[in-house]
């Protein structure tokens, strides 16, 4: 990790930072940091920037969900300008591509999904909306969620069985929400399934 009072900063306080993605090396942005903006990043673990047209800070994703989780940080051999390794959730570019230096959305982007969808169901968690399913789940609890868990297993085996894949993937799609409740409700985000997921590629190769 990189340390502060190394950083040169330009004659206006900032420093250049390019933010890449871990997983794929994908150059995702290019933004500035001031002192506060990298003494925060650093501090939280998120990527902050300064808006040079606003002159104010800005979190990463605050608004849109689209966080930037650093990984690593480097600073060049002038050390005038930094290099974050993130891992990104959603896209990185506000016009909804994953990068701002492609038009293309790439295969990533779509599992970008998942983490909207998973963001909805912590804010349906933590602020309920009246006749909304999902604040009913957690409304009735655990036993609820896991017996919905349960039937729409059920559901994706006899879809399975059956001629087509239609009813499969509208069932798998079930299944899925369900499990991201269930997963809400215990406190396991994505990434903690991100994580095994890799552990068990790792195995899968071997």
């Amino acid at each position: 990790m990189i340390q502060i009072e190394k950083v040169n900063f330009n004659q206006n306080d900032l420093v250049p930072v390019i933010a890449q993605d871990s997983e794929t090396k994908d150059v995702l942005m290019l933004a500035y940091m001031n002192k506060e903006a990298l003494e925060l990043t650093l501090k939280t673990g998120y990527a902050t920037y300064y808006s040079r047209s606003r002159k104010q800070l800005w979190k990463k994703g605050e608004t849109s969900g689209h966080l930037q989780k650093v990984v690593n940080s480097y600073y060049d051999c002038d050390q005038d300008a930094i290099l974050l390794v993130v891992e990104q959730c959603g896209v990185a570019c506000h016009t909804g591509s994953w990068s701002c230096f492609t038009d293309s959305k790439s295969d990533k982007v779509e599992h970008s999904i998942l983490n909207e969808l998973y963001e909805t169901i912590i804010e349906r968690k933590n602020s309920p909306i009246e006749g909304s399913y999902t604040a009913y789940l957690f409304e009735k609890g655990i036993d609820k969620i896991l017996k919905k868990v349960g039937e729409e297993t059920s559901e994706v085996i006899i879809g399975a069985k059956n001629e087509g894949t239609d009813e499969l993937i509208y069932e798998i799609s079930d299944l899925v929400y369900h499990v991201m409740v269930l997963m809400v409700e215990k406190g396991v985000t994505l990434e903690d399934i991100r994580s095994a997921l890799l552990s068990r590629k790792e195995k899968v190769k071997s």
